[in-house]
């Protein structure tokens, strides 16, 4: 037996997977499959929900801001909806925002499918005092209107009724006579393929037609949209734009409360250059003191000298000997390249306390609503790269994890955009838990080795943006961005944030680091590694760098912040002076990415183009590598 099809479609950022969780019934359901749609790069999530005794197959889509599509994941949210052939599509939409979400919608009901509109997040629109008329929305409509709120459940067993209620919606919207003519002469398709085609999508959208319809499309359709329209699809949206204005102004109400003064004020200099400038100045000095000064010189030492060097590894280290007659296995769990005494060390004494205040620092930003507002600033310098703030997005979620950031440069509408932004992901910006280790390591010889590093890498960004934009030209794409207000950022949200981001890292670093120490183990034993830092011993020579780093950049590759961590540890141990030091991280910063990094580029932008890319950063780093040890003082 076939299920039939529930597909939730909506704008980014609205909690369709909030929804799609509750649906489901579980989270992180076992029956929940994440798989690239056909030909694409582009995740969908599919589950199964019951609802009135009755199994559904349910489909969460990327997030799209149109069914005209301007990248791939409005592409794939469009072929989706006509491929499928869903009974039911759950449109979700912001309830703060009708007028955007209703811009959606209908869109949505031009593909004649049985529809229901979930206003989500609307515990946000009454503490803004935007109160929206379900009932009144509804008889517009011509379709079920339910209001929830995804992350507490509420609402959810009236949304389950609704969709029980689906049904196509009465609302037509009306377009100019020679338009409203081309779509009468397919009655056999849906209204959104057709206007699809009018404005300029023909070549996906032909797949849909019999070759009479081509005919008519060729001969008749596209010489009178040239003849009558010079930009149809700008046409169509102003019409569609027009109409949902008066939906709006008839289900919507507010109350207007201003934001007190403080807010106002706060948001003015977060906003305004050059107060925008000096207050991201001002937060990243607050940062380099908690995560720099705080978590990477006073916890760590606690930790990494008084824990782990004082008591733990002593305590450990005497009970494996006296327990373990195995001397080769001796070595492995206690001796240089050991898993206790190497792997766990860097884990829990380095990386743990400092990537744990970057986790805390970050979530604070992204809750307050500060990072949007930093993208909006950004615009302008990115345009000096052909990219638009939009690029910005993925760019600080590499400060986060460099492998996620890559795959949400799915978000720009361009091959090119992607491309440069992976390019510079993979170059120059470093993953929290790396720069956290970093600043850490440069903290200890004070703001004049930060300002070298972060000089370097800024340098690094620039030339390299500006340098392949040249050798790949394009088109500047528009950007748009809606700046949620600022808020006081909350307590539980933030500490469950830093909770599953420590998770993550216990989960996915710590194996690694393990898996990484015992590779160099094994190399050690068999005496490559010797080998290999004596080959490269002249080539870290040309950058000033001993021998003996090559170790952390072997381990950079398995993990940007083990390798990180390596040096880190060489720093205190005096193995490094203060220009090696400067070196070595500038390096392993432009260094060829982390392995989950590099396999994801591969997935993303092609085998091809992800050795291009490998190709530059690693010849560069080396480059630049030189440059600095000519550079800077002796």
């Amino acid at each position: 037996m076939i299920n039939r099809k529930i597909v939730l479609v909506g704008n980014p950022n609205v909690g369709k997977s909030a929804i799609f969780n509750c649906l489901s019934r579980r989270r992180d359901s076992p029956y929940a499959v994440v798989s690239n749609y056909p030909g694409t790069t582009v995740e969908i999530t599919r589950g199964k929900t019951v609802i009135a005794g009755e199994t559904f197959d349910l489909i969460d889509t990327p997030g799209v801001n149109s069914l005209f599509p301007h990248s791939e994941d409005e592409e794939v949210t469009r072929d989706i909806l006509i491929h499928e052939n869903p009974e039911i599509v759950v449109g979700i939409g912001d309830s703060k925002n009708l007028s955007r979400t209703l811009l959606l919608f209908s869109e949505l009901t031009e593909l004649n499918l049985n529809l229901v509109l979930c206003l989500n997040m609307s515990d946000e629109a009454r503490q803004k005092k935007i109160f929206i008329d379900e009932q009144k929305l509804a008889q517009l409509l011509g379709v079920p209107v339910v209001s929830t709120v995804g992350i507490t459940g509420e609402g959810i067993g009236r949304l389950k009724e609704a969709i029980i209620d689906a049904r196509p919606a009465k609302l037509k919207i009306s377009y100019p006579p020679e338009i409203s003519e081309i779509l009468k002469k397919f009655p056999r398709h849906p209204p959104l393929l057709i206007l699809n085609i009018i404005s300029g999508d023909k070549k996906a959208m032909v797949k849909f037609l019999l070759p009479e319809e081509i005919r008519i499309i060729d001969q008749e359709v596209e010489p009178k949209v040239k003849k009558f329209y010079r930009d149809p699809a700008f046409l169509i949206f102003s019409w569609r734009h027009k109409q949902i204005s008066s939906l709006v102004a008839g289900a919507e109400h507010h109350q207007i409360s201003s934001p007190s003064y403080l807010f106002q004020k706060l948001d003015y200099l977060l906003s305004r250059p050059p107060y925008s400038y000096l207050a991201l100045l001002f937060i990243l000095f607050l940062l380099y003191e908690f995560v720099g000064v705080l978590a990477a010189g006073t916890i760590v030492d606690l930790l990494e000298n008084r824990l782990f060097g004082d008591f733990l590894n002593p305590f450990l280290s005497q009970f494996v000997r006296q327990t373990i007659p195995s001397p080769l296995l001796v070595d492995f769990l206690v001796g240089e390249y050991g898993i206790i005494t190497m792997a766990l060390t860097y884990a829990f004494s380095i990386i743990l306390p400092i990537v744990g205040a970057f986790f805390l620092a970050f979530s604070i930003l992204e809750d307050s609503g500060y990072l949007p507002r930093l993208a909006l600033m950004l615009d302008n310098f990115l345009s000096y790269f052909g990219l638009n703030g939009k690029a910005v997005l993925p760019l600080i979620l590499g400060l986060g994890c460099d492998t996620m950031a890559t795959l949400t440069t799915r978000i720009l509408e361009s091959k090119r955009d992607r491309f440069l932004v992976t390019l510079l992901l993979a170059l120059s910006i470093p993953c929290s838990a790396q720069l956290g280790t970093i600043m850490g390591m440069l903290s200890a010889k004070g703001i004049k080795a930060i300002l070298w590093w972060f000089g370097s890498i800024f340098l690094s960004f620039t030339l390299v943006g500006y340098v392949a934009n040249k050798i790949f030209p394009g088109f500047r794409t528009p950007f748009i961005l809606e700046v949620p207000p600022l808020r006081i950022p909350s307590i539980k949200n933030i500490l469950v944030k830093v909770k599953a981001r420590l998770v993550w890292y216990l989960k996915e670093a710590v194996p690694l680091f393990i898996f990484g120490t015992a590779a160099l183990f094994l190399l050690d034993k068999i005496g490559f590694l010797i080998r290999l830092e004596n080959r490269t011993a002249p080539v870290l020579k040309l950058v000033g760098l001993p021998p003996k780093t090559m170790e952390s950049f072997i381990l950079g590759f398995l993990r940007r912040d083990y390798g990180a961590a390596g040096l880190f540890q060489m720093a205190r141990e005096g193995l490094l002076n203060f220009r090696q030091i400067i070196i070595s991280t500038v390096m392993i910063t432009l260094f060829i990415p982390c392995l989950a990094q590099f396999l994801v580029m591969i997935k993303e932008r092609g085998f091809s183009r992800a050795m291009v890319i490998t190709a530059i950063v690693m010849i560069y780093a080396f480059v630049f590598g030189i440059f600095l040890n000519w550079l800077l003082p002796g």
